[in-house]
């Protein structure tokens, strides 16, 4: 059986589609998305082609893919194609953001505990994905995408909804200083621990969208932690290394 996450703040938009996939034991590989860790090609896509069905999507739908390197790249997808859906010699190369503004286009992270944010501008009619590991979020790609949408597409980040998926929590993301020394100037970001220290990504990639210019209201925090519920979500710390990813997306209809 197929379940997705999804938030409200999202789905009040008529014309936006968004979801994001979780574990399945019904499926090949717990209904892992990824096809870039080893896993059997063919079964693979066949859980894309099952997720983008239970989604609704036909095959006037295009699906983005990216080959993400934890970078701070960003790629502004303008032609209406599939990329990395069914192979992964077509995907994105080094990217870590998508962002388009063409409508029934997927544009899609892969994550087993870094944060996917969902972005979308309802005025200007803007969606983007980001993956946010911690070196993305050292590198605040997230801020990044939300200056490109402003300088390429005259976004206002006022006008912008964010939406922050399931990822690791501080509740279970312990890290050394050499990691948690890139965000010492946001106090709330992290929490001591002896000489580790619990690292919140999906809040200080909040507090980077609040200093982009978004809006309080208009950030959706999941606070759903990925290694606490491996359950329903593929978790690379909590597993001590696994194979599998789930897949958030967002899209407009025409």
């Amino acid at each position: 059986m197929i379940e997705v996450y999804s938030f409200d703040d999202l789905k009040k938009y008529p014309n936006l589609l968004h979801a994001v996939s979780t574990k399945s034991k019904s499926y090949p590989y717990n209904f892992s998305l990824a096809l870039h860790t080893g896993e059997n090609k063919q079964c693979v896509v066949e859980n894309r082609e099952r997720i983008a069905g239970y989604l609704g999507l036909k095959n006037d739908w295009h699906f983005v893919v990216a080959d993400q390197i934890h970078s701070d790249h960003i790629k502004i997808i303008t032609k209406t194609d599939t990329k990395g859906w069914k192979n992964l010699d077509d995907a994105i190369e080094d990217c870590d953001a998508l962002i388009t503004d063409l409508k029934n286009v997927m544009l899609t992270i892969l994550t087993a505990d870094c944060v996917p944010v969902l972005l979308f501008d309802p005025k200007r009619k803007i969606v983007a994905a980001v993956h946010a590991g911690w070196k993305g979020t050292k590198s605040k790609i997230v801020a990044k995408t939300v200056l490109r949408m402003q300088e390429v597409f005259g976004s206002d980040p006022k006008d912008i909804v964010a939406a922050v998926a399931p990822s690791i929590g501080r509740c279970c993301y312990e890290v050394g200083e050499d990691v948690a020394r890139h965000f010492f100037d946001i106090p709330k970001g992290y929490t001591k621990k002896g000489d580790k220290y619990m690292l919140d990504l999906p809040y200080i990639n909040k507090y980077q969208l609040l200093d982009s210019g978004l809006l309080d209201a208009h950030i959706a925090m999941s606070n759903v932690c990925t290694a606490c519920e491996v359950e329903h979500y593929f978790s690379y710390r909590k597993e001590k290394g696994c194979s599998g990813r789930f897949m958030s997306m967002i899209g407009m209809n025409r």
